[in-house]
């Protein structure tokens, strides 16, 4: 299977356990292309800057996927930031940082296959061409 078709898949199966589309997968994926805030790139500074780089590098790398919990993913996101995203759901604070916590490694993973992160253009083309998909 394809990074698209595994991300799809991703977005259509949810991570609520419940069937329907995952419409925090899009948040993901928008996360992570946002030049603002680095994108990937930033957001696994993010991590090293949090002490939480070990984590974040076991989602690059070919290995097993570490979990991270909510608490430490808002640590890194910050609260606000979760908080915007569980009052764009309609989620509370707990629920976003949970569905994040469960979808960002596995999101990560996926687009760093060899464990390498993408070039900037490479990255935004395979969102680019979800986002279309999806």
């Amino acid at each position: 299977m394809g990074l698209l078709d595994t991300l799809l898949s991703m977005a259509t199966s949810g991570s609520q356990g419940s069937s329907g589309s995952n419409p925090m997968l899009g948040a993901v994926l928008s996360m992570l292309k946002d030049n603002q805030s680095g994108g990937l790139g930033g957001l696994l500074q993010s991590f090293q800057e949090k002490g939480l780089g070990d984590i974040a590098k076991s989602w690059v790398s070919t290995g097993e996927n570490l979990p991270i919990s909510t608490s430490d993913l808002t640590k890194v996101l910050g609260s606000d930031q979760i908080a915007a995203l569980a009052e764009k759901f309609g989620l509370s604070h707990g629920e976003a940082a949970s569905h994040l916590s469960e979808l960002l490694p596995q999101v990560v993973d996926k687009l760093t296959p060899n464990g390498q992160m993408p070039d900037s253009g490479s990255l935004a083309g395979m969102l680019d061409s979800f986002k279309k998909l999806a």
